[in-house]
């Protein structure tokens, strides 16, 4: 049997999640800048029909397209959303792989019996069930390996939001497919390929073994049986384990406001410590960086006596850094937390003499569950 893969993607999911939370945005223009309002990452339709361009520099946007609703990116906002999406994915099949915040693969294989419904009308309901539950619209790509079900979810934006990839249209796709539309083909690749007369997907796997070796390796091989049908790399639903932790982020304006570079890592460090606890992860390693106006970077790190995932102890630390590098009258533009040298949560041994570490921990749980259900920042501790 042959594995059945779609590629769930969030269409313009920064925009899109800015109209979650503001509905008077729908219909309207929109863009969502990079961060410290750099240049252009995300568009609404409407935006896209009035020229905006991925990447344009926010001051020639401004300039050129005044009518245009500008947004700075609110990070925290977006990774509420997309693990609502992944959430609702995983309640269809327990082989979920998420590629990124806004991307998804599913292996939906043997599922046709599970649901009574075909794989057309199985990812129409993944389709409708998302956009109900979480407000997101998504294109959906359905193939038998992830690089055909990734170009067929790019070919779902402009055909209703699905696209089944067929195996008898399979040449036809392949040939309208050009060499730079393919899952991994960079610019430098694209030049080589390009040079060798590959145009397309299809001149891509009519190319001999050898030659594809011999340009690409194994990863040449693999990439042409994967643009033939067939999976060379399953979905992997094994959550990978972060080595390290860093929540950074610019001000929205310069400051050389102590309190407000506080507040702002007091953010970073609730933003931290969730991430760390939805891990099952304790950090012995606490650190903090702060970036002036002239882009010059200080940081300070420490080493804790006792790993923890509790915000309050790790704050206590944060702040004690904080004043060692924090310079009055000196003008930041960011502020940053680092948590590295991690341990699994349930492999700490308890310290029978301290009594206060389970009352951090049903505090932890209680604030986690509080934010599950009123959502991300409902609650945050002072400073």
């Amino acid at each position: 049997m042959k594995n059945v893969i779609a590629l769930v993607d969030c269409d313009s999911f920064f925009v899109a999640c800015e109209q979650v939370k503001k509905p008077e945005l729908i219909g309207l223009p929109v863009c969502v800048l990079s961060n410290n309002d750099g240049c252009v990452v995300s568009r609404s339709r409407e935006a896209k029909l009035a020229g905006v361009k991925m990447g344009m520099p926010y001051f020639m946007a401004k300039r050129e397209f005044p009518e245009v609703i500008y947004l700075s990116g609110n990070k925290d906002l977006y990774c509420e959303i997309s693990e609502k999406v992944m959430n609702k994915l995983k309640t269809y099949s327990p082989y979920v792989e998420v590629y990124s915040i806004d991307e998804a693969f599913i292996d939906l294989t043997g599922t046709t019996r599970l649901y009574n419904k075909n794989y057309e009308e199985i990812i129409r309901m993944i389709r409708s069930g998302i956009k109900s539950e979480t407000g997101i619209t998504v294109s959906i790509g359905l193939a038998t390996s992830k690089t055909l079900a990734k170009l067929g979810s790019d070919k779902a934006k402009n055909t209703g939001g699905i696209f089944v990839v067929k195996e008898d249209e399979l040449d036809e796709l392949l040939k309208n497919t050009a060499i730079e539309e393919i899952w991994g083909i960079g610019r430098r690749l694209k030049k080589t390929l390009i040079q060798r007369g590959i145009l397309n997907a299809y001149d891509f796997v009519s190319k001999p073994d050898s030659i594809l070796q011999s340009m690409l390796g194994v990863v040449g091989l693999n990439l042409k049986h994967e643009l033939m049908g067939e999976c060379t790399s399953s979905v992997n639903s094994q959550k990978e384990i972060p080595k390290s932790i860093q929540h950074t982020s610019a001000l929205k304006e310069f400051s050389t406001d102590k309190n407000m570079l506080k507040s702002e890592l007091n953010k970073h460090i609730h933003s931290a410590c969730s991430k760390l606890r939805r891990y099952g992860l304790l950090t012995a390693n606490v650190g903090v960086m702060l970036r002036t106006k002239d882009f010059q970077v200080t940081t300070q790190n420490e080493r804790l006596t006792e790993s923890t995932n509790f915000e309050l102890e790790i704050q206590k630390t944060v702040f004690e850094l904080f004043e060692k590098i924090y310079k009055p009258g000196i003008i930041y533009r960011s502020t940053g937390v680092y948590l590295g040298d991690f341990e699994a949560e349930n492999a700490k041994q308890l310290n029978l003499l301290n009594s206060g570490e389970e009352k951090n921990n049903n505090l932890a749980k209680c604030i986690d569950r509080i934010e599950a259900k009123f959502g991300k920042n409902s609650i945050r501790t002072g400073f």
